[in-house]
Order: C-alpha cells, then sequence, then structure tokens
C-alpha cells in the first residue's frame, strides 16, 4: 500500500477517528523504536569460561618452514 491510498483513506475519516488513528500511529513508531534499540551487555557473563593455555603467544610448530 502506498502513501497516496493511506492518506486519502485517512482523509476521509472523521475527526475523532482521525485522532485514534495518529494515536495507533505513535503507538507503532514506539514499538519499533523498542525493537531496534539493543540490549545492553552487562561486562563479565563470559568470566572464567574462556580460558588460554601458557604458550599462547608462542610460535607454532606448523608453521616452523615459513618462519624460516
Amino acid at each position: 500500500m502506498n502513501d497516496i491510498k493511506i492518506y486519502t483513506k485517512l482523509a476521509s475519516l472523521p475527526d475523532e477517528l482521525k485522532k485514534e488513528a495518529d494515536d495507533f500511529l505513535d503507538f507503532l513508531k514506539s514499538k519499533m523504536k523498542q525493537k531496534e534499540m539493543p540490549k545492553k551487555r552487562k561486562p563479565g557473563l563470559a568470566k572464567g569460561l574462556i580460558k588460554m593455555k601458557e604458550d599462547f603467544d608462542e610460535p607454532l610448530d606448523d608453521f616452523g618452514e615459513y618462519r624460516q
């Protein structure tokens, strides 16, 4: 449905229904904004779940020939 058809239908409504339509549009906009806002992440939720080995920074043996 295009904007002109919507406007034509809206223009043909009585004033009290135009006010209801306006309120409904405001409701839809606020609903859309709630979906768009990402939820705030809490730091530290994965604490203790990730473990790194002591030799993490050491060169890998498999890439020895490339390092020469």
